[in-house]
C-alpha cells in the first residue's frame, strides 16, 4: 500500500523486452535498504524490486507484466523519462495522502492547463467506465500523486497543483495530451460495488 505522496524523483535508464518488460530505474533511495521482493510505485504502478546496483548511480530493476504495460502509460515510456517513485507505507509512517493500492485502473489525458496564482488548474478527460468514481472533493491517485478533485463534468474533471508539488513531483512537467496513470479512491470503488449488490 502507499500514500501517493511521493518521495523521490527516478528516470528510467534501462528498457529491455524480455517476455515481459524489464526496466531499471535510477533513484537517490539508499539502495542498501530496498529488499529484492520489495514494491516500489514508479508512476503510481505499483512493481516488484527484482535487483538492485549503484552504478553509475543508485537504480532498481522491475519486472512490467504484458497486463499493467496494457492498463498503464508504461508503454510510452523511453529512456530518461522521469517517473513519480514511492516506497511501500510501513505501520507507523505517517498517511499523509490517501489509501493508494499501486493498482492503475486506467489513462486519462491532460485536456488544459490553467495558471491560477501560483498553482496550475489541469483538466483531464477519464475513461467513461471510471468517471462514475470520480467525485469533487474526492481523492485520485494521478501518476502516483495523490490529490484533491475540484470538479467533475461528466468524464472531465479537475485538479490544482501547487507549486511545491510541482517542484518535488514530475508535475512540473507535464503538457496537454500527455497520458497520466489513473487510480480511482479505493473507498469509491467499494461503495459503488456495494450499491451493485443492493440493486
Amino acid at each position: 500500500m502507499f500514500t501517493g505522496i511521493v518521495t523521490d524523483i527516478g528516470t528510467v535508464l534501462e528498457l529491455e523486452k524480455r517476455g515481459d518488460l524489464r526496466a531499471r530505474i535510477g533513484c537517490a533511495y539508499d539502495v542498501d535498504g530496498i529488499e529484492i521482493g520489495a514494491s516500489i510505485a514508479c508512476d503510481g504502478v505499483c512493481l516488484t524490486v527484482i535487483a538492485l546496483g549503484t552504478d553509475p548511480q543508485n537504480w532498481f530493476d522491475v519486472e512490467i507484466s504484458a497486463e499493467s504495460v496494457s492498463k498503464t502509460n508504461i508503454s510510452a515510456w523511453s529512456v530518461g523519462k522521469k517517473l513519480n517513485l514511492e516506497r511501500a507505507l510501513k505501520l507507523g509512517d505517517e498517511l499523509g495522502g490517501h489509501i493508494v493500492s499501486g493498482h492503475v485502473d486506467g489513462v486519462a489525458e491532460i485536456i488544459a492547463m490553467v495558471n491560477e496564482g501560483d498553482s496550475t488548474r489541469i483538466s483531464f478527460k477519464a475513461p467513461e467506465a471510471l468517471a462514475k468514481f470520480i467525485a469533487p472533493k474526492g481523492s485520485v491517485a494521478l501518476n502516483g500523486t495523490s490529490l484533491t478533485v475540484n470538479e467533475v463534468e461528466g468524464t472531465t474533471f479537475g485538479i490544482n497543483v501547487i507549486p511545491h508539488t510541482q517542484e518535488v513531483t514530475t508535475w512540473g512537467t507535464v503538457n496537454v495530451g500527455d497520458k497520466v496513470n489513473l487510480e480511482i479512491d479505493t473507498l469509491a470503488r467499494y461503495v459503488a460495488r456495494l450499491q451493485e449488490w443492493q440493486a
